[in-house]
């Protein structure tokens, strides 16, 4: 029997023993090197003065700051091995520090994607995630189960485009070990648009060339009218689809594992729920002053059911309502999303990321 390469990360391999090597990057141990945690000086902590009393040793580099408008490399790592578990909590504007991942030396990331927004958090507000691949935790602790796995390098970047300094904690575990020839590299991809134009299609995703399979959907929906905004279908166009999709989905509640407007049949409220596959995690409410508009963070996640494809991948979804006499609205929403996907190494470059206006929530 061949030896266990420590990949997978289900109970049911605990108990086989491995010569992958566990390694874990922090402030602490910017490199991950073996035996070189805890071991920053006074001088080169940022918690230098919490830690004087104390020196070396003691939580003397728990945090970094970045400064606005710089990019800092969190991670680089020399393969081949896998990302699998991430831990950060950062401070700021969530929307406005974007976490990019480069795979086995591409010069074009393979994830990127503002921070809260990866971590089901769009709105820049905390909201509770209880899934299988992302965890978000009182009182800002962002965490990622997704298993990513390279070949060569892994370079794992925060730039900060906002006007004011940051200060981003941050753990990262990763497994030194042999990555099998099937295993493909994963991807995240943002996208915003505020407001939709009338009669468009919000696209989640496209352009995606190669091989792999679909794996999650995660939305910022933000509601520009009054009424139901979730008659919408999900479409996912592969392998040469044209007018049509292979698959149609039935309304956008009914995608997000929901029914009949998410409501709570006794409060006539949006409920609120997260599973370990689906949820509706955050209903921002109007207060009748300064928060006008309703606004929604959902996700669905295809780790049972992942959608493959061969060559080609686009995902969009409708933006619909009602009208007063019982036909559809088309809607014009703030829609934000993050599609996550696995597939084969080089893929095409993602659009350009909208600047910081066009990324503001407003």
């Amino acid at each position: 029997m061949s030896k266990f390469n420590g990949l997978t990360n289900d109970l049911g391999s605990l108990v086989r023993l491995s010569d992958a090597k566990t390694r874990s990057i922090s402030p602490e141990n910017y490199t991950g090197e073996k035996g070189k945690g805890g071991t920053a000086t006074l001088e080169e902590g940022f918690a230098k003065h919490q830690a004087k009393n104390l020196g070396q040793g003691w939580k003397v580099n728990p945090y970094i700051i970045i400064k606005a408008g710089q990019t800092f490399e969190i991670a680089n790592i020399e393969g081949p091995g896998a990302i699998q578990q991430m831990w950060m909590t950062p401070t700021g504007v969530w929307r406005h520090t974007i976490m990019r991942v480069y795979w086995d030396g591409q010069d074009t990331p393979s994830v990127e994607c503002p921070v809260g927004d990866f971590f089901c958090n769009g709105w820049n507000t905390y909201a509770q995630v209880n899934s299988m691949p992302i965890c978000v935790n009182p009182g800002s602790a962002f965490n990622s189960y997704w298993l990513m796995p390279f070949r060569k390098r892994c370079r794992i970047t925060m730039e900060n485009l906002d006007s004011r300094d940051m200060s981003l904690y941050y753990q990262i575990n990763y497994t030194l070990t042999d990555v099998p020839e099937d295993a493909a590299y994963f991807h995240a991809q943002f996208r915003r648009v505020n407001p939709l134009p009338y009669k468009d299609v919000y696209t989640i995703l496209d352009g995606v060339k190669g091989k792999g399979h679909y794996v999650g959907t995660y939305m910022a929906w933000g509601v520009n009218n009054k009424g139901w905004w979730g008659e919408g279908e999900i479409k996912f166009y592969m392998d040469g689809d044209k007018e049509f999709p292979t698959i149609c989905g039935t309304g956008t509640e009914d995608y997000f594992c929901g029914s009949y407007n998410f409501e709570n049949q006794v409060t006539h409220q949006y409920q609120e729920y997260t599973t370990p596959y689906a949820g509706l995690n955050q209903v921002i409410r109007p207060d009748g002053l300064y928060n006008s508009q309703q606004r929604f963070g959902m996700y669905r996640w295809h780790i049972a059911d992942p959608i493959r494809f061969e060559d080609d991948l686009k995902v969009t979804i409708q933006a619909l309502g009602w009208r007063r006499d019982g036909h559809y609205l088309p809607l014009q929403d703030d829609i934000a999303s993050v599609a996550y996907w696995y597939q084969t190494i080089p893929a095409a470059p993602f659009p350009k990321l909208p600047d910081l206006d066009h990324l503001e929530i407003i």
